[in-house]
């Protein structure tokens, strides 16, 4: 069975690879993402920037991780650092983020993941 900061790992080398399969074997079917600006993507909406092309990652750098599990969750929040582009136009920035993993039977699965930019106070 992985542990959490393993399957962190392998989903962040998943993200930079734009791999569509991994992904989709890590996340629950019901997976929400809530993007930095406010938008909300389902689970074929989040796997098809992969799969359609339209999604690339060069980098992904996801550090200072604070993993707590409550029961069947687990709650990871990091910085998530990226190189990327969405239809060719930048998509770079450095994010706050958080992961809510589930246990479920085939064991810890992703259910969600919501980034906010990280700014300076007003």
């Amino acid at each position: 069975m992985s542990t959490i900061q393993e399957l962190e790992t392998r989903w962040a080398r998943a993200e930079i690879a734009g791999d569509v399969s991994t992904l989709d074997t890590m996340a629950v079917e019901d997976f929400t993402l809530v993007g930095p600006f406010g938008f909300v993507l389902d689970k074929q909406q989040w796997l098809d920037r992969y799969r359609s092309g339209d999604l690339t990652t060069s980098e992904l750098d996801w550090h200072d991780l604070q993993v707590r599990e409550i029961g069947d969750t687990t709650l990871v929040i990091g910085v998530h650092e990226q190189q990327a582009a969405y239809r060719g136009t930048p998509s770079n920035g450095r994010f706050r983020a958080t992961h809510v993993w589930v246990r479920t039977d085939e064991g810890w699965r992703l259910a969600g993941t919501q980034l906010s930019p990280i700014g300076r106070p007003a």
